[in-house]
């Protein structure tokens, strides 16, 4: 689906209920303010819900942007800020529940116009936030690596790999939009918002008042519930993620490596550095008249021909072993059954220990043989050394994780040995001596391996 097939269907929706609510309840006061409740209403009722069937996806797009903010106000008179960050991507999954329901919430009060004026104000408070979200994403794609989003004199060109955050999450999973494509949406969308404000009194108002705030209460807390539900107590009932149970990561890697392989470059697209003129010629023309475009005084950029399957995260995949050697084939590569279990974070604090290490030396000692040119006797000895202090990294983990391992994991890895079942467990990448002190709390005996968080 598309950004424009969504819009047209939220359309077609919100016309249904502005013909009901004005020719059959007759409770419009204004035909484009009912329906401009209707399809911000709807918009946002069908954003919130599609992320509350994942809130950990979200969770996990907030710790993107809780991590750039803080590296990019760090460096600014706002660093007083920064420190902020840290704090709410560890209750990222909280942030990400409060987010989705607000977002509901405030697409349910839109319909029945529940609260008027306090709805029109939120809901331009809530577009304002996600057109800061959206701008930050898009306009990062000018700042070239090194330097600071406000260091405005520096920025350069539009390159879409400066980009951090690669999409704004508006959807989760469903549908992913281009950065400039989600921000264009936002700035939209502040119309809609700042007519709320102004004209808030002309819109619609269903049912009576009471019956508005207990249906807002129960629908609160059932929402909160279902987004409880598919993070903490079972999966999400609809997986849009590209690893879906029952994808074939292998395949689909290969075959998704294979198109990008096949593109072609069919044009160039070069700015003149003095100028700013731009040119753009097919690639055939470009091989004859290259000479004109001298790279002193022209850049240059490939266009290329689309993928026959379009990249998805599945072409990223990749695992590394503790000795940071890729093992990515190895593991898809693998023909025989095995589990890889996920831990995507394994919390814990670092601390300071001293321990005694006593270094081993070895000594040679030749000796000529007498009588003998060419003859050696070589003797070998080793000493050790006086015993020194150091010190190294402690990893001290949360006794919830390390009981869950012994009563659920552990359990599961001798079962699957015992069936000469292969176990592997994945987790975001970290020093080796962390999963080392990690076995040794838990005293699981798997294999573990690293990726990109």
């Amino acid at each position: 689906m598309t950004l424009g097939t969504l819009v047209l269907w939220i359309s077609i929706v919100a016309l249904i209920l502005t013909a009901v609510i004005g020719l059959v309840y007759k409770s419009h006061k204004s035909w484009l303010m009912t329906f401009l409740q209707n399809f911000t209403g709807v918009l946002f009722i069908f954003s919130g819900f599609v992320k509350a069937i994942d809130p950990l996806g979200t969770a996990f797009k907030m710790e993107q942007y809780f991590a750039e903010f803080e590296g990019t106000l760090s460096a600014t008179w706002m660093s007083f800020i920064a420190p902020m960050f840290p704090w709410l991507s560890e209750h990222s999954a909280v942030f990400s529940v409060i987010m989705i329901v607000f977002e509901i919430i405030l697409g349910i009060m839109l319909l029945l116009g529940a609260k008027p004026k306090l709805t029109a104000w939120l809901f331009l408070l809530l577009v304002v936030f996600f057109t800061i979200l959206t701008g930050f994403t898009y306009l990062t794609g000018y700042v070239p690596s090194g330097v600071n989003f406000f260091e405005f004199g520096k920025w350069g060109p539009y390159v879409a790999t400066n980009m951090k955050v690669t999409d704004c999450g508006c959807f989760g999973d469903f549908l992913v939009l281009e950065p400039k494509v989600s921000f264009m949406k936002d700035v939209v969308l502040l119309l809609p918002a700042l007519f709320f404000v102004f004209r808030h009194k002309d819109m619609h108002e269903l049912f009576s008042k009471r019956f508005r705030t207990a249906l807002l209460w129960v629908i609160t807390f059932g929402i909160t519930l279902f987004c409880m539900n598919n993070f903490v107590w079972n999966l999400p009932p609809v997986d849009f993620r590209p690893f879906y149970v029952g994808q074939n990561i292998k395949e689909t890697k290969e075959a998704e490596m294979d198109a990008q392989a096949n593109v072609e470059i069919v044009a160039y697209k070069m700015t003149n550095k003095a100028s700013g003129d731009v040119v753009e010629i097919p690639f055939d023309q470009y091989m004859k008249e290259f000479k004109k475009y001298p790279k002193e005084e022209w850049e240059l950029e490939q266009v290329k021909s689309e993928p026959a399957i379009k990249s998805t995260k599945i072409s990223d995949f990749e695992l590394s072993n503790l000795a940071g050697e890729d093992a990515t084939e190895e593991l898809l590569g693998n023909p025989e059954y095995n589990f890889l279990i996920v831990s995507y974070k394994i919390p814990f604090e670092l601390e300071q220990e001293t321990i005694s290490v006593q270094d081993t030396m070895w000594r040679m000692d030749t000796t000529v043989v007498e009588g003998f040119k060419d003859r050696f006797l070589i003797e070998r000895n080793f000493d050790l050394s006086e015993p020194r202090e150091e010190t190294v990294d402690k990893y001290i983990f949360d006794s919830e994780i390390i009981d869950r391992y012994r009563a659920v994991v552990n359990p599961l890895i001798e079962k699957a040995k015992a069936g000469n079942v292969q176990v592997n467990i994945a987790s975001a990448y970290a020093a080796p001596k962390k999963f080392e002190d990690f076995k040794a709390a838990t005293g699981t005996d798997a294999t573990f391996y690293t990726g990109d968080d």
